[in-house]
């Protein structure tokens, strides 16, 4: 069974040939490329749905072509057959939240395709951009960014302008540690935060600590997402808005019918939708034919057919997990459900397989691109055209799952399972891009001298 594989063994594998050991790996100047060979690219952001090579050296996708011609020292993954795309951005998803003690929810994004991932921990505390940067030095597989707490940022004796200082990273050392922490870290690393979060299932803020909130976010260039499973609430935060940039999560919850009938429910929030300054998303569990999950919310046929609509005609552009189910701090979904809702949606009829796609990759980038005002977003990340990062998502359509995932030109996952050598392929997601190290991490073992 091995025979059509001999070759490239002996010329991949260590061994032993008359008593002389043959070492392909130590022999081999590699050209530093890695080449995805064969497959299916679909590209929202390009416009492109065809089979193409491309080219990865480090980080950053530096090819893009029919046919890329291998050279002595290529690393070549075989795509035949399978569909090529860019990473899959999951803009909602709690990671390691609170106390994650028998599950790995950071690992299993990764294994399902995820290459970035923005984690909303509505008890996030000014401390929460450094233990993740913590995280991020001492290695992680994917991307993660983090919106904080909204009620928890107001904690402090900052006023909101020196807040919006902060988070522009124009506040003066002097102030923050007179009036916000004593702790340099938490100082240091409060600007690199994507955004904010309001839970109306945790708490319900005031008008004038909402209103606070939206001009903390909208002058600050930080993404403002609220809980959206009550009808009302939600319109309270839409009016409240003032035009400002909100984002709706799970816009599918209020499917479930937990506040009021389900379906009135999804076209109430599906109007506010439709308003210029409002985005939403709907959660992958939902709109599969199990209408979600048991331990999340469950959808009627009725209202699931609200939130197809709302997909079909544009009103909704993107999709997430709200996972992970089996996390301490759950969402409503699971990463595993990304992968079947994209293709299921397309087998449905409802978008085609380039919408599809988007609506976890160029969507999401465009979308930050707006709320953040860096085109770095929609440049770097969401396609895989040549310049962008080299985070590719693998997938097979028959089994619905990722074959493949690459995270930032390191392969972290294959056949659904963690690669461990590609531990330390993430970074941490900030509005000004990403970094790769931050050095809260490695501090206690050593510090680097510059001059």
């Amino acid at each position: 069974m091995y025979q059509a594989y001999q070759q490239n063994f002996l010329d991949s594998i260590a061994h032993v040939k008359n008593n002389i050991v043959k070492d392909p790996h130590g022999e081999r100047v590699l050209s530093g490329r890695m080449i995805l060979k064969g497959g299916m690219v679909v590209d929202p952001y390009n416009q492109k749905e065809m089979e193409t090579d491309i080219a990865i050296i480090a980080d950053e996708i530096v090819e893009v072509s029919d046919v890329i011609p291998e050279e002595k020292g290529d690393v070549i993954i075989p795509c035949d057959g399978l569909l090529v795309v860019p990473g899959l951005i999951d803009a909602h998803l709690h990671l390691g939240d609170l106390f994650e003690t028998s599950v790995q929810p950071i690992f299993e994004a990764a294994q399902d395709g995820v290459t970035m991932a923005f984690s909303p921990g509505a008890g996030n505390t000014f401390m929460a951009p450094s233990l993740l940067a913590a995280e991020v030095d001492r290695g992680i597989p994917l991307n993660i960014g983090l919106l904080l707490g909204a009620p928890n940022i107001l904690g402090t004796m900052l006023d909101v302008e020196e807040l919006i200082a902060l988070f522009k990273g124009e506040l003066a050392e002097e102030t923050a540690a007179q009036k916000m922490t004593r702790n340099v870290f938490a100082y240091l690393n409060s600007p690199f935060i994507i955004g904010l979060k309001d839970h109306m299932g945790h708490y319900i803020m005031p008008d004038e600590k909402i209103d606070a909130i939206y001009e903390i976010t909208s002058k600050a260039n930080l993404m403002f997402m609220s809980h959206t499973q009550c009808p009302e609430h939600a319109n309270r935060i839409v009016e409240l808005s003032k035009g400002r940039k909100l984002h709706l999560a799970h816009a599918t919850a209020p499917g479930g019918g937990t506040h009021g009938d389900p379906v009135n429910a999804m076209k109430t929030v599906m109007e506010l939708c439709k308003l210029e300054n409002v985005s939403a998303e709907f959660v992958t569990s939902m709109l599969r034919p199990g209408l979600g999950n048991r331990d999340g919310l469950l959808m009627t046929k009725a209202s699931q057919q609200v939130a197809y609509d709302a997909l079909e005609a544009g009103v909704v552009k993107i999709l997430n997990s709200d996972g992970q189910s089996a996390a301490t701090m759950k969402g409503f979904g699971d990463t595993r459900d990304n992968i079947p809702a994209l293709l299921e949606i397309v087998e449905a009829g409802i978008l085609s397989l380039q919408d599809s796609i988007a609506t976890m990759t160029a969507n999401v980038a465009e979308l930050m691109t707006q709320i953040t005002k860096n085109p770095w977003w929609s440049e770097k990340v969401g396609h895989l055209g040549v310049g962008a990062l080299a985070n590719v998502t693998i997938i097979d359509r028959r089994d619905k799952m990722a074959t493949y995932t690459i995270v930032n030109g390191n392969l972290v996952a294959f056949e659904n399972r963690i690669i461990r050598s590609g531990n330390g392929a993430g970074r941490l997601v900030s509005k000004f891009g990403t970094l790769r190290n931050l050095g809260i991490g490695h501090l206690p073992m050593f510090s680097y001298k510059n001059d």
